[in-house]
C-alpha cells in the first residue's frame, strides 16, 4: 500500500507538470485548442489528442491559414501533440512529433524543451543511455520553468547509467531548489551511497529525513529517506541509531507499517523486547493483508517469548495462526474470484473513477475480495501499464460505439436537412435566375455608361449630358424644321435654328458642371451595385451552404464507419488478452502470498509448540523451586 500511495503522488505531480508545460505563452485567441488544454490540464489525454488533432488537421486544409486563430499558436499547438501523446503513453507518436520538433526551425528554447522531453520519454521507456544522448544535445538557453526539472531528470539519467558521481555533483546544485524539496536530498544521498561515499549519503538522508514541510509529497519522500536510511542501519545492526531514525516516520503516513516494523526490530537488536512491544502492538492492529502486519503477527508474540511471558505469547502465536488461516481462505476465494473475471469487473467500475483515490478504495468493494491483497502489486510500473492498457481499451470500446451512435445521429440530422430544403430550392432557384439576368443586364448597362464618361474626358459629347427636356425640345425642333423644309417656311427655319442654338449654347456652357454631377451621380450607382453585388454574393453563399450542408458526407461518413468498425474489432480482440495478462499477473501474486502466508503458518504452528514447551518448563521450574 505505501508504494501504491507514493507512485500515485509522483504520477500526480508529473500529471501536473506536463499539464502546466502545455500552456501557451501568449494570450490564446483559438477557443478549441484552449479546449484541448482544458482537457489536458484534466489529464483526459485522449480528449486533448483527438480536440487537438482535429483542429491541427482542419488548419492545414485552410485556403489561407494566416487568418485562422490558430495560426498564432500553430508552434505551440504541433509542440503540444507530442505532450499529449506522451501523456497518453503514444510513445511512439509522440517520440516523432517530438524530433518533428527539434529538427524543425524553432527557438532554441522551445528546441531544447523539445529534448527535454524526448529524453523523459527514453527514461520512462527504461532507455537511460538515449535519454543521456538526448540530454547532451541542450545547448544555450533553456526555459525556465524546466530548467530544475531538467538537471532533476538530467541527475536521474546519470543514475540509471552507473554515474553516481556526475549526478551527485548535480543534483547538489539543485539543493535549494523549492520544487524539488526533498526529492534532490534524498536521490542525492542514494546516489552518494551508490558511488562509495557512505558517510556523505547517509548524512543527506538523515538531513532529508528531518525537513518540515506541509506538502504531502514532501512529507512523504521525507518518511521513505527515514525508512531507506533506518533499515541500512539496521542491516548493520546499529539499533540505536536505527531506531532513532525509524521513528521519525509519521504513524499516518504511507511508509508507517514498515518503519513501525522496522522500529520494533531495532528495539530487538537492543535486547529491549519490552520496548519492541508498542511498536509491534500498534502495528498488529491494523489492516492484515499488509505484509507488515502479518509480520508484526508474529513479532509480537516473539517478543513475549524473549520476556518469558511464554502463555502470552503461545496465545498470540495461536491467534495468529487464526489470521493466517482466514487470510488463506480469502486468498484462494480471491484467486478463483479473478479467474471468474471479477477483478476486471472491479477494475472498469465508473464510480470509482469519479474519485482521485479509486486504486485504493478498491479495497472497499463488496464482493471483490481479490483487491485487497493487490494494492502492492497495482503499484508496480509493469501492472500499471498493463492495468492502464486495460482501462484505455474499455474506454475506447466505449469511445467507439458512442462515436458509432454519433454518425447515426449525425445521418439523421443530413436526412432532416435534406427533407427541408429540397423542396424549397426549385423555387428559389426559379426566382433567383430572374433576378440574376437583371442583375446582369444591370452591371452592364452601368458598365457602358461608365465606359462613356471615361471617353468624354477627351472627347467631350455635350449631347450626351442633355437633360429629358432637353432631348425632348430638340427632337420637336427636328421634327419642325424637316416640317418646315417641306412647306418652305424660310423665316420658321430660323427661329428654329435659333432655339437649337440656345440649347447648344446651354449644353456648351453647362457641360464641365454636368460631367462633375453625373461622374458623381455615377459614383453613387456604383455604391448601390456593389451593394447589390454583395447581396448577390451572399444569396450566392448562403445558396450553396444550403446544399453542402447535406450533401457530399456519405463517402466521409462511409469511411468513419469502416475506420471505427476496423477499429473495434481490433479493440474486441486485445480486450480479453490484456484482461488475462492482468488476471495472471494477479493469480502470480496473490498465489504468492498466500505462500507466504503458509510459510508463516508453519512457523506459527512450531512457534506455538515452542512457547507450550517453554510454559510447560517454566512451570515444572516454579513448582520445584517451592
Amino acid at each position: 500500500m505505501s508504494r501504491l500511495i507514493l507512485i500515485l503522488v509522483c504520477l500526480l505531480f508529473a500529471t501536473v507538470t506536463l499539464a502546466a508545460s502545455t500552456a501557451p505563452a501568449s494570450r490564446l485567441n483559438d477557443v478549441y485548442f484552449g479546449e484541448a488544454l482544458y482537457h489536458a490540464y484534466q489529464g483526459e489525454w485522449f480528449e486533448s489528442i483527438t480536440r487537438l488533432d482535429t483542429e491541427l488537421g482542419q488548419h492545414h486544409r485552410l485556403d489561407e491559414p494566416a487568418l485562422d486563430s490558430l495560426y498564432p499558436h500553430l508552434g505551440q499547438a504541433e509542440f503540444d501533440v507530442g505532450d499529449f501523446e506522451l501523456g497518453y503513453r503514444m510513445h511512439l507518436k509522440a517520440g516523432r512529433a517530438i524530433t518533428a520538433v527539434i529538427e524543425g526551425k524553432v527557438e532554441e528554447s522551445q528546441r531544447n524543451a523539445a529534448i527535454y522531453r524526448l529524453a523523459r520519454l527514453y527514461f520512462q521507456k527504461d532507455q537511460p543511455l538515449d535519454a543521456l544522448k538526448a540530454l547532451e544535445r541542450i545547448r544555450g538557453k533553456v526555459p525556465e520553468p524546466i530548467r530544475d526539472d531538467l538537471e532533476f531528470l538530467r541527475a536521474q539519467v546519470f543514475m540509471a547509467n552507473g554515474r553516481f558521481e556526475e549526478a551527485a555533483r548535480t543534483l547538489k546544485e539543485l539543493q535549494g531548489a523549492k520544487s524539488l524539496e526533498g526529492f534532490s536530498g534524498y536521490n542525492l544521498g542514494i546516489a552518494l551511497l551508490q558511488g562509495g561515499k557512505e558517510q556523505d549519503g547517509r548524512e543527506y538522508l538523515d538531513r532529508t529525513g528531518q525537513l518540515v514541510s506541509a506538502n504531502p509529497s514532501t512529507q512523504a519522500i521525507r518518511d521513505k529517506s527515514n525508512l531507506v536510511l533506518g533499515y541500512k542501519l539496521l542491516d548493520e545492526n546499529a539499533g540505536a541509531g536505527a531506531k532513532l531514525v525509524l521513528d521519525r516516520v509519521r504513524l499516518t503516513g504511507p511508509f508507517s507499517n514498515h518503519a513501525l516494523l522496522g522500529s520494533g526490530w531495532a528495539d530487538a537488536n537492543q535486547g529491549a523486547f519490552e520496548r519492541a512491544l508498542v511498536p509491534w502492538s500498534i502495528l498488529a492492529q491494523r489492516e492484515v493483508t499488509d505484509p507488515a502486519v502479518q509480520e508484526a503477527l508474529l513479532a509480537l508474540p516473539f517478543a513475549y517469548g524473549k520476556l518469558k511471558v511464554y502463555g502470552k505469547a503461545a496465545l498470540l502465536y495461536g491467534q495468529a495462526l487464526e489470521s493466517f488461516g482466514r487470510e488463506i481462505d480469502k486468498l484462494g476465494a480471491s484467486i478463483t474470484s479473478v479467474q471468474e473475471g471479477k477483478f476486471l469487473e472491479a477494475l472498469a467500475r465508473e464510480e470509482l473513477k469519479l474519485d482521485s483515490e479509486w486504486v485504493v478504495k478498491l479495497r472497499n468493494l463488496p464482493q471483490a475480495p481479490e483487491t485487497h491483497y493487490l494494492l502492492e502489486l497495482m503499484a508496480a510500473h509493469d501492472f500499471q501499464e498493463s492495468l492502464q492498457n486495460y482501462l484505455d481499451l474499455t474506454a475506447l470500446g466505449k469511445r467507439l460505439a458512442a462515436w458509432e451512435g454519433d454518425l447515426d445521429a449525425f445521418e439523421e440530422m443530413l436526412r432532416q436537412r435534406r427533407g427541408y430544403y429540397q423542396p424549397l430550392l426549385p423555387e428559389i432557384d426559379q426566382a433567383f435566375k430572374q433576378l440574376d439576368s437583371q442583375m446582369r443586364l444591370r452591371q452592364e448597362q452601368r458598365n457602358r455608361i461608365e465606359k462613356r464618361l471615361h471617353a468624354m474626358l477627351t472627347a467631350p459629347r455635350p449631347d450626351y449630358l442633355a437633360t429629358a427636356k432637353e432631348r425632348v425640345a430638340l427632337e420637336e425642333i427636328s421634327r419642325l424644321e424637316q416640317w418646315s423644309a417641306e412647306a418652305g417656311k424660310d423665316g420658321v427655319a430660323d427661329r428654329l435654328a435659333r432655339l437649337r442654338g440656345v440649347i447648344s449654347w446651354n449644353l456648351a456652357t453647362g457641360y464641365h458642371q454636368r460631367l462633375t454631377e453625373t461622374f458623381e451621380d455615377l459614383d453613387g450607382l456604383i455604391g448601390e451595385t456593389d451593394r447589390l453585388k454583395q447581396r448577390y454574393d451572399s444569396f450566392v453563399r448562403t445558396r450553396q451552404a444550403a446544399t453542402q450542408s447535406y450533401e457530399g458526407y456519405d463517402e466521409a461518413i462511409r469511411g468513419q464507419r469502416e475506420q471505427i468498425a476496423a477499429a473495434r474489432e481490433k479493440v474486441t480482440a486485445l480486450l480479453p488478452r490484456q484482461g488475462k495478462i492482468l488476471e495472471a499477473m494477479a493469480v502470480d501474486e496473490l498465489t504468492r502470498r498466500r505462500t507466504r502466508l503458509e510459510q508463516f503458518q508453519v512457523t506459527a504452528r512450531f512457534a506455538i509448540a515452542d512457547s507450550y514447551d517453554r510454559a510447560n518448563k517454566a512451570q515444572a521450574q516454579e513448582r520445584v523451586g517451592q
